[in-house]
């Protein structure tokens, strides 16, 4: 069976880790959170956020490596332009492999949770200072303009979610 590279993408604090690392749990699928990985180029260089590509590109590395061996793989980030979702779909679909890709937007469509939750979430990850409610809805982030699918953190919870994109996972694969 071709490798699944699942990509999750949306705003910060809308569930995005949440939902991956249980959708992780559930398919065994390796799990590569970019902001871990932003977090340990930032603590190991001189490098300082903002990153710009550095942490997807290395990311995006690294789920090839893997998918490479067979491994269907979890990547969760913010993905917020239509560059960055292009360049996903390449790492799965260009290796020649026949592997597949499931895009995943999260959204949370209730601005007030969403914000309760960019204000009290805490990131998980040393040193790590999550975006502020300005920064969140202030970034760049284009509307998706080709399919994928759309879970919404503020109707279904992590476990709901994590469910329907497993459910998607099957299908694709």
């Amino acid at each position: 069976m071709p490798p699944l590279l699942i990509v999750m993408g949306g705003l910060p604090a809308t569930g995005k880790t949440t939902v991956a690392a249980e959708a992780a749990r559930r398919t065994g699928f390796s799990y590569l959170r970019v902001d871990t990985i932003e977090q340990a180029i930032v603590r190991t260089t001189a490098l300082a956020q903002p990153l710009g590509p550095v942490g997807y590109v290395v990311a995006q590395e690294v789920a090839a490596d893997l998918l490479r061996t067979g491994t269907s793989v979890i990547a969760e980030c913010v993905n917020p332009l239509a560059v960055t979702r292009d360049a996903w779909r390449d790492t799965g679909l260009g290796l020649g492999l026949g592997a597949h890709v499931l895009e995943v937007e999260i959204v949370c469509s209730d601005p007030a949770e969403h914000r309760r939750r960019a204000e009290t979430r805490d990131p998980g990850i040393p040193g790590l200072v999550p975006p502020t409610w300005a920064e969140i809805t202030g970034r760049e982030y284009e509307p998706w303009t080709r399919d994928c699918l759309v879970v919404d953190s503020a109707r279904q919870s992590a476990d709901e979610a994590a469910a329907v994109i497993v459910a998607a996972a099957r299908l694709r694969r």
